[in-house]
């Protein structure tokens, strides 16, 4: 990431469109472009997520929603009580059941997904660091580090749209 921030300040200082004042009002228009386009890489490069999918994405290599979202198996027995909750909750707020009980409930499960989130953000970032090593590895070795950040990203998503599901009936 230091060495990335060095280019992009490198880069960003030699194309800044200051650098272009007393050039001709076609070349300062011109040179607004690659400024852009380097401050749009710059931001998708830092951001952990945003690298990997655009990386994986030149390579060929994402295949979000091919399939179906499957909940991971490992929260397999989580993901069922938070739909039952959650189903619990919509009933609760339609017949003016308590809600304060099952609010309470979400708001834990909330946490643990949040905390879960955390653990794949942290596997990814392990994971993107695994595909720098393998840069010159073989494909075999490539394909399987692009494999498994695919499936990070996945199970990221999957426990996003979670989030967003517990966090729209917590409103």
């Amino acid at each position: 990431m230091t060495a990335l921030e060095q280019k992009f300040l490198q880069l960003s200082w030699k194309l800044h469109p200051d650098n272009f004042v007393n050039a001709s009002e076609q070349e300062r228009e011109l040179s607004l472009k690659p400024s852009s386009e380097l401050n749009d890489a710059y931001r998708t490069l830092r951001d952990p997520v945003g690298r990997v999918e655009y990386l994986l994405g030149i390579e060929g290599a994402r295949k979000e929603g091919e399939h179906k979202q499957q909940a991971p198996p490992e929260l397999l027995e989580e993901v069922f009580d938070l739909n039952e909750s959650l189903d619990e909750l919509r009933d609760a707020k339609s017949s003016g059941g308590d809600l304060a009980a099952l609010k309470s409930r979400l708001e834990a499960a909330e946490k643990s997904f949040q905390e879960k989130l955390g653990e794949v953000d942290a596997q990814l970032q392990a994971a993107s660091r695994e595909w720098d090593a393998a840069l010159e590895a073989d494909s075999i070795t490539r394909k399987k580090v692009m494999a498994k950040l695919n499936d990070l990203l996945n199970r990221r998503s999957y426990i996003r749209n979670l989030l967003a599901s517990v966090q729209k009936e917590l409103v």
